[in-house]
């Protein structure tokens, strides 16, 4: 973990903002941040990959219909 580093908070419009020290750069363009306490928090947005997003849905319970009933295998049928 980084050291701790004394940053000068400033007014841009009506938001208050922070300028981030190269060394505390996050990579991507946006970031989500959440208040601790008497802390703020801002991690980077991560895109995820196809299995990060199947990680975060439920599993599907229902029965499918089985399509290859009263189908020859395929190592039956000549070409």
């Amino acid at each position: 973990m980084s050291e701790a580093r004394q940053v000068r908070l400033f007014r841009n419009g009506r938001n208050q903002a922070v300028r981030i020290p190269v060394e505390f750069e996050l990579p991507g363009e946006a970031a989500l941040m959440r208040r601790e306490g008497n802390r703020l928090v801002i991690e980077p947005i991560r895109k995820g990959g196809l299995i990060e997003l199947l990680a975060t849905w439920d599993p599907i319970d229902d029965d499918f219909a089985d399509f290859d009933e009263g189908l020859q295998p395929a190592r039956d049928i000549d070409l």
